[in-house]
């Protein structure tokens, strides 16, 4: 049975078959509903089911609380629709023209900055796969697994895909990656995936903030940003533990040297003697927070551990004015990609 889901404010419908989460029918129809991890766990497919009946189960309570479902909220990417349903969302435009294609690729390059493997993936040449920046692809596993990473270069720059993979002693596909990829490996993806992207209609300032790999999809968004002339402040906001693990830090500091609306902040939490760091220490979210008294006039896009993302979600909303539709995150599940990327 095909059940049918309006989509409120818009009035955009869509039908969803048995099999299918409401989230799975909408990206399978172009139909804008925001996501990010797919497994019940980031909560940023959230919305209000307004009428009818869903059912939904294998998501986190941190996600999803008795209490907000208790007032009809529910996580797309887990529930199935009982019959026809309206819900309330914010949809994400510019997102129905894009098609998520399955591909092959050839690993054309591995750099190792740290305990990061930069992977360049080369597309078969009558290929070419459109994206946005700050989405991710899911790497396709010859057990059935996937692994999620963001896109770390911008589309216009897209020759290869730049993958940004951190090493985690005991993680399946990062201890490959590190001991056994070679080049000229061929790998299946699938993607272009998630809804973490800069909202280009707007003209408020931006916040960046990212930590450990999270630095990848800002890497790709930023280039974009400066390939396409935007020039709205963007104030990047960059945590660590030490100085090594800002593995790209040359990088960030040249957007900044070269770009008078962009500004650098490196964070670390557990600088090391040696480092001889005389910048800002601590928690990266709480650097914001010294920084700004008021964000109701900001746009944030927060990238990287989750307990960093849902920190910097509740304080800037609670405590500095952070309009909740002026907050999008990707948040990195390790227990997903067992390997530090997406």
């Amino acid at each position: 049975m095909t059940c049918q889901v309006k989509v409120l404010p818009s009035g955009h419908t869509f039908g969803v078959e048995a099999h299918e989460t409401i989230l799975e029918a909408a990206l399978r129809q172009g139909v804008g509903l925001p996501y990010g991890c797919r497994d019940g766990a980031c909560g940023a497919c959230k919305g209000k089911v307004v009428e009818g009946e869903v059912s939904q189960d294998g998501f986190q309570e941190k996600a999803l609380t008795s209490a907000e479902q208790a007032q009809g909220m529910a996580l797309f990417c887990c529930a199935r629709p009982q019959g026809d349903v309206s819900i309330e969302v914010r949809e994400v435009t510019g997102m129905g023209d894009i098609q998520i294609k399955t591909l092959p690729c050839r690993v054309e390059k591995i750099e190792k900055i740290h305990d990061v493997a930069v992977l360049k993936l080369k597309l078969p040449v009558s290929e070419r796969l459109q994206f946005r920046a700050g989405q991710y692809i899911d790497i396709l596993m010859k057990d059935g697994k996937k692994r999620s990473f963001s896109i770390a270069n911008a589309p216009h720059d897209d020759a290869f895909l730049e993958l940004h993979i951190r090493h985690q002693p005991g993680g399946s596909f990062s201890e490959y990656v590190f001991h056994e990829m070679k080049e000229r490996e061929i790998m299946r993806f699938k993607g272009p995936m998630g809804s973490f992207f800069l909202r280009e209609e707007s003209d408020k300032p931006i916040i960046f903030i990212a930590s450990g790999t999270g630095f990848a999809p800002v890497k790709g968004i930023i280039e974009h940003a400066i390939q396409h002339g935007i020039t709205r402040p963007i104030t990047f906001y960059w945590g660590a533990r030490t100085k090594a693990d800002l593995y790209m830090a040359e990088l960030a500091e040249g957007w900044a040297a070269a770009h008078p609306h962009i500004q650098y902040i490196p964070v670390l939490s557990e600088a090391l003697p040696e480092d001889n760091w005389t910048g800002r220490t601590g928690f990266v979210h709480q650097a914001v927070l010294e920084d700004f008294s008021d964000l109701s006039g900001h746009q944030v896009y927060a990238c990287g551990a989750p307990v960093m993302v849902e920190a910097a979600h509740g304080t800037f909303t609670r405590e500095r004015g952070l309009p909740e539709d002026e907050f999008f995150s990707d948040a990195f599940f390790l227990a997903k990609d067992m390997g530090g990327g997406k």
